[in-house]
């Protein structure tokens, strides 16, 4: 193979690298591949950031710092390389690479891997690690492995079918009592975006995001742009100050709550792995105040409640500790199914 030439994006190049690339190789890889485009110096405070479900992912909306590095055959590009900013996880920028495969093996991408980490050190801020996102076992995680990315988190999108965890009694199990615990809440509600933002932080704090004030967090999590349209809460019971024969006069506090998605891509694939009913997506989560053994039991409860009577879309990851103590024991029996392989955020 000829000495390959290494250049800047030009327009005009993502048609032709989509015509060689052919598909892309899962949902990162096609994510990634939207943000291939010509540098751009924006501030990495600048740009807004897409966020339809708890786990990191390329952030799209908005501008961001960018360096773009294409690799050239005899004038045909034939790979390419990004790193950017993330508005959301700013101590690390995303990056992603792909080459032809008619040019793998031949250390394509890692000298553009070796361009992209030297641009790094010129990102807003001061020189910035990489990470990136990939299935596991594929080739993408191979190659981040070898050039020296470890694994931060795992990510599974996993079905609940319905009626897998029997129903728990809220309260005494009296109408009254379950209509104090279980409430539809507004997705504007300032306690469920406090709520929201907080675990968000917590659960991420292998990759510790930008401080989320609640504004912030309803934009990216709960706003019409990020898909959601419904929520559920389930409440600590409400006490009085006067004691236990008069009336509580306020709501008890928020301990889990219950986001829902429209992700028409994702229950499409949810159907074509065999299940009969099209999920929802949700957004599951918990104050992260609770201690661990509460957490887990109003996460179990409010996911036996949601997924009662209809299938539902989690993307669980494995710092959701909660979570995933109401949902392995599920996929180990069978009444749970993965959709695809794992999920890899690997860093360097």
């Amino acid at each position: 193979m000829a000495e390959l030439n290494y250049r800047a994006w030009r327009e005009g190049d993502d048609q032709i690298l989509l015509q060689i690339w052919g598909d892309a190789e899962g949902p990162a890889a096609e994510q990634f591949r939207g943000q291939l485009g010509p540098d751009d110096d924006a501030d990495a405070g600048s740009g807004g950031a897409g966020a339809a479900s708890a786990g990191a992912g390329p952030e799209t909306a908005g501008r961001l710092w960018r360096r773009c590095v294409v690799a050239v055959d005899e004038g045909i590009p034939v790979a390419a390389g990004v790193a950017y900013a993330s508005t959301l996880h700013p101590r690390r920028l995303w990056a992603y690479v792909e080459v032809a495969r008619d040019h793998r093996g031949h250390g394509v991408g890692t000298e553009l891997l070796r361009r992209l980490r030297e641009a790094a050190l010129t990102a807003p801020g001061g020189p910035k690690c990489l990470r990136t996102k990939t299935a596991a076992g594929s080739a993408g995680e191979a190659f981040a492995r070898a050039s020296g990315f470890a694994a931060l988190e795992r990510s599974r999108h996993v079905v609940v079918r319905p009626g897998t965890l029997k129903l728990p009694v809220f309260g005494d199990g009296s109408e009254q009592q379950s209509s104090q615990l279980v409430q539809d809440l507004a997705t504007g509600s300032v306690e469920l975006s406090d709520a929201v933002g907080r675990y968000y932080t917590a659960v991420h704090a292998w990759d510790p995001p930008a401080p989320l004030s609640v504004g912030k967090a309803q934009q990216l999590f709960l706003s019409d742009a990020s898909g959601a349209h419904g929520a559920v809460v389930l409440r600590a019971p409400a006490h009085s100050a006067f004691g236990s024969s008069v009336p509580a006069g306020k709501k008890g506090r928020l301990r889990a709550f219950a986001v829902s998605y429209a992700n028409p891509a994702a229950a499409q694939q949810a159907m074509r792995a065999g299940d009969d009913e099209q999920p929802t997506e949700v957004l599951l989560g918990h104050d992260p105040a609770l201690d661990a053994d509460d957490a887990r039991d109003a996460v179990r409860g409010l996911l036996a409640l949601v997924a009662y009577q209809h299938p539902v879309l989690l993307e669980v990851d494995d710092s959701m500790e909660a979570l995933r103590a109401a949902v392995d024991p599920l996929l180990d029996a069978g009444l749970a199914a993965q959709l695809g392989p794992d999920t890899l955020i690997l860093g360097d």
